[in-house]
């Protein structure tokens, strides 16, 4: 079973979408209160949180922001649907992905089981690292450095920054960007690539001040070009 922290407020979507995850294969833990999270992240060792935004007394883009200080276990965000502030605010932060709410539970599970996997990471063990001038991306470690420094990713960055190195030199387009790195289609309005993509290259830029190597093109997409 796969442990799961539930942080939502509303008792009986909480129940209804953690008996489907346990028949998924997930153990759910549920807390209504995010005041408790960073003693039940401890107590409870999740591969992976999934976080209400909306709720009473501690917002969940408080909840996150006290994760991030202390872990950096794969986060989903519920927020309202629509509510692109929440959204950006959150990614902002270092989810690594959001659902609008209603949501279906089979559509919780496989976003879930998505992070998950790209948690993990999709190169075979033993496979050679990749490496795009002066960036160098090991899958297999889960770790990217950048002219010799380690830089601090969430799991989206990482693997948005992992398809880039792939394809380094080519224009990579927001849809191939999402699909392979986010693991699943565009949709529309959807600005999750753009956000991760402005973090990697603030990241880059923190790391060693500098012209970014990940070029915007208007219209197109992405491209990182090896420096």
């Amino acid at each position: 079973m796969i442990p799961v922290l539930f942080i939502d407020d509303d008792a009986e979507l909480a129940e209804l979408l953690a008996e489907y995850l346990e028949q998924e294969g997930f153990a759910v833990t549920h807390l209504a209160d995010g005041r408790r999270c960073l003693a039940a992240l401890s107590d409870t060792q999740p591969e992976i949180v999934v976080l209400d935004i909306m709720m009473p007394g501690i917002s969940g883009i408080e909840v996150l922001r006290r994760i991030r200080r202390e872990s950096a276990v794969p986060v989903l965000m519920l927020t309202a649907r629509g509510d692109e502030v929440d959204r950006i605010a959150g990614l902002d932060l270092g989810a690594d992905d959001y659902l609008a709410k209603p949501c279906s539970p089979g559509e919780l599970a496989a976003r879930c089981r998505a992070i998950l996997r790209r948690a993990g990471g999709r190169t075979a063990v033993g496979s050679q690292p990749l490496t795009a001038g002066m960036l160098v991306v090991d899958a297999t470690a889960r770790t990217a450095r950048w002219h010799g420094l380690p830089l601090d990713l969430t799991g989206a960055e990482f693997s948005l920054l992992e398809v880039l190195a792939a394809n380094a030199g080519r224009i990579m387009s927001r849809a191939e960007l999402s699909e392979q790195g986010l693991g699943r289609p565009l949709a529309p309005y959807d600005r999750s690539v753009d956000v991760h993509v402005s973090s990697i290259r603030q990241k880059l830029f923190a790391a060693r001040r500098g012209p970014s190597s990940i070029l915007s093109v208007r219209g197109h997409g992405y491209q990182l070009v090896p420096t």
